[in-house]
């Protein structure tokens, strides 16, 4: 069975087991589901912490028509607005390019803040690109352009259930040990019980991230700024 295939049940069925309550009687998949929930955002984020390939995401062309000034969240679609992914995490780079052409994307250039020159002066191509109020913002061109985006993605974007296909390669020991150790944690309140479990869903999870890293090392990529400090880790 391919680790893709894995199931929210599964994962669940032996959570259960490490509980000693293989039959679920107490530790039922409803009562089970908050605290997987929580294991798999634990999960997620560490992934998007160091940038598992797995997170790695590119849009398909986004059509911005002259004079569109922002590209918003999926929440504000209507006529005549653009929209970025619902997964979208954090954004890696833009590129550009004139629609309804075979040209090359070009990279955009982030800034902090977008320069004053375009509030006047909008150009042939959008070049500049900020992050302000979870919208991406430029000054508009006045041709139309297509753009799209190279991000960090969210795994799974609805809350999971027992039929919930997974989906993630290597997560299983991470998942079986740290929705165990809330259950006991809050469920059973075996702070003992917790904490064995929890030190087995350190172990899993410096394994996952450590082969997600390994495999990047060849690759030439920017650095993201990170303080170390956000990397120290410990459940209880």
């Amino acid at each position: 069975m391919s680790t893709t295939s894995l199931t929210a049940a599964q994962v669940m069925d032996k959570a259960a087991a490490l509980m000693n309550d293989a039959a679920k009687t107490t530790y039922t998949y409803i009562a089970q589901a908050p605290y997987l929930n929580m294991a798999f955002d634990e999960l997620q984020e560490s992934f998007e912490l160091n940038n598992i390939p797995i997170t790695n995401q590119t849009t398909a062309s986004i059509a911005v028509p002259i004079g569109v000034t922002q590209i918003d969240a999926i929440e504000a679609a209507g006529v005549g607005i653009v929209t970025y992914p619902v997964d979208l995490v954090e954004i890696q780079q833009l590129f550009e390019r004139l629609a309804g052409t075979g040209d090359s994307f070009i990279p955009m250039v982030q800034r902090e803040f977008l320069p004053h020159a375009t509030d006047v002066s909008p150009g042939q191509t959008l070049q500049y690109w900020i992050w302000q109020d979870q919208k991406i913002k430029f000054a508009g061109a006045v041709t139309p352009r297509e753009v799209k985006l190279d991000y960090i993605k969210t795994l799974f974007p609805t809350e999971l259930v027992g039929s919930s296909i997974i989906g993630v390669i290597n997560a299983r020991s991470f998942l079986y040990y740290r929705t165990a150790a809330l259950c006991a944690q809050f469920i059973g309140e075996n702070e003992n019980r917790a904490s064995d479990l929890n030190h087995f869903a350190e172990l899993a999870l410096d394994r996952v991230t450590g082969i997600g890293v390994k495999g990047k090392q060849s690759i030439v990529t920017r650095r993201r700024p990170f303080m170390s400090s956000y990397k120290r880790r410990g459940f209880g």
